[in-house]
């Protein structure tokens, strides 16, 4: 039984890392970019593996592998998650690092791509053995992380409260001349630790706002469209509570415990209080009834987000959506085959790189702060990154357009170009 788990796991990280090769690929062949430039974009830069001791509340020593991949840095600083869940390795890692860098090339930033984590389920430690697993790992990687060049944030399993432990760490290893100067070593940090106001909603807020520039733009009223979630996390919580604020319905719930349905809707702040109250899981919500987690994405909705992990709406399960618009707020949850078959099937896809490029959006405003000593209000970050998100869309839907191509195609094609564009005027060295 563990080696069938083990292979299709491994399926699964290889498939995230399949997927973003030939996302790369066919925009690569669209644009005919330059191959010398391809053969660059094609590897990572640098790939980190580390193993390191941590002491467990028992007194017994646990060893522990964590990743740090980084990508691409020809536009700036690598920037990306650190994620702790058992699907962390260096495959994993390579593909998210790769989406990364075409995320952030695509929100026009001046960053690269990088992603990491380790390997391990949160829910089995304490937040003691969770601290002390954090510093040690930060303390592993060393310089090679940093604010001027490798910026991590969180991600699936992390929080604010892990950003505030890798800022300490990593800030105790400085001279006490230098450690303010370090303090955007890390993103998504608490408000009191350095953070920024709104960055907590970020991600989830600029799910919202594409759906609602793609709504404007089909001309769609968002009041009363039915809309199911996979994943009632961060950015789950916040794109449903956007949604519901535009009077659209929230039908459908489906996290690491199970799925719940009600046709007829269910309260997005009553579904938080209850799953926060039962260590996150949404199962057993009074108004709502479990159902099948097969069935989850068959369900009669109108708009459908995926913000879980990658690789969940496949070949198998695609011909079954009746959704016509998916939001993508996780990175890569939807395959090749199975995007094939939604495009064919009229379903419009508002893809991850773009969908979901609120949360590093938000992560450049805190740096931007803490490099400059300033302090935005909440209301200034939601209004820089609307703007900033509604410039992604209009881009995006304009190459499509233009192209005659898919929405995905098309943000692929803006940030490989603006990559091929700083390697055409900088040159190789030496």
């Amino acid at each position: 039984m563990t080696t069938l788990t083990k292979t299709s796991k491994k399926t699964r990280k290889q498939g995230m890392l399949d997927n973003v090769m030939r996302q790369f690929d066919n925009a690569a062949d669209i644009i005919g970019l330059n191959p010398n430039i391809r053969k660059i974009l094609e590897v990572t830069n640098n790939e980190f593996v580390v193993h390191f001791p941590v002491r467990m509340d028992n007194g017994e020593v646990e060893i522990f592998t964590g990743y740090r991949v980084q990508h691409n840095n020809a536009l700036g600083p690598y920037k990306g998650g650190l994620r702790y869940h058992p699907t962390v390795d260096i495959d994993a890692a390579k593909a998210l690092a790769m989406w990364m860098t075409w995320k952030t090339s695509l929100a026009g930033l001046p960053y690269g791509g990088a992603k990491g984590g380790i390997q391990l389920d949160p829910s089995n430690y304490s937040l003691a053995e969770l601290e002390r697993i954090t510093r040690r790992f930060t303390y592993a990687l060393g310089d090679n992380i940093g604010p001027e060049l490798d910026i991590p944030a969180p991600d699936v399993n992390t929080n604010p409260q892990t950003m505030a432990w890798i800022l300490d760490t990593y800030m105790s290893t400085k001279s006490p001349s230098e450690r303010s100067t370090n303090m955007h070593v890390v993103t998504g940090k608490p408000i009191g630790a350095g953070g920024s106001e709104g960055r907590d909603r970020a991600t989830g807020y600029g799910v919202f706002l594409n759906i609602k520039f793609w709504a404007e733009h089909k001309k769609v009223d968002l009041k009363d469209k039915k809309f199911i979630v996979q994943g009632f996390g961060n950015v789950g919580y916040w794109a449903a509570h956007f949604l519901e604020k535009e009077g659209a319905v929230m039908t459908a719930v489906q996290d690491a415990y199970g799925s719940i349905a009600n046709e007829d809707g269910m309260s997005v702040e009553e579904l938080m209080e209850y799953a926060t109250a039962n260590k996150g899981s949404v199962l057993g919500f009074a108004d709502a009834v479990p159902i099948d987690k097969n069935d989850f994405f068959a369900l009669n909705c109108d708009i459908c987000i995926p913000s879980a992990l990658g690789n969940q709406i496949t070949a198998k399960n695609a011909p079954k959506i009746k959704a016509y618009l998916i939001a993508e707020g996780a990175n890569g949850p939807t395959d090749v085959e199975a995007e094939e078959i939604l495009l064919k099937k009229g379903i419009d896809i508002l893809p991850d790189i773009l969908c979901n490029s609120g949360g590093v959006i938000g992560s450049y405003f805190e740096w931007l702060q803490n490099r400059n000593g300033e302090i935005w209000q909440l209301d200034e970050v939601m209004a820089k990154l609307e703007k900033k998100m509604g410039e992604s869309f209009k881009r995006v839907l304009e190459t499509s357009q233009r192209r005659k191509a898919d929405m995905r195609t098309a943000a692929f094609i803006i940030a490989i170009e603006r990559l091929e564009e700083a390697y055409v005027q900088r040159g190789i060295f030496p």
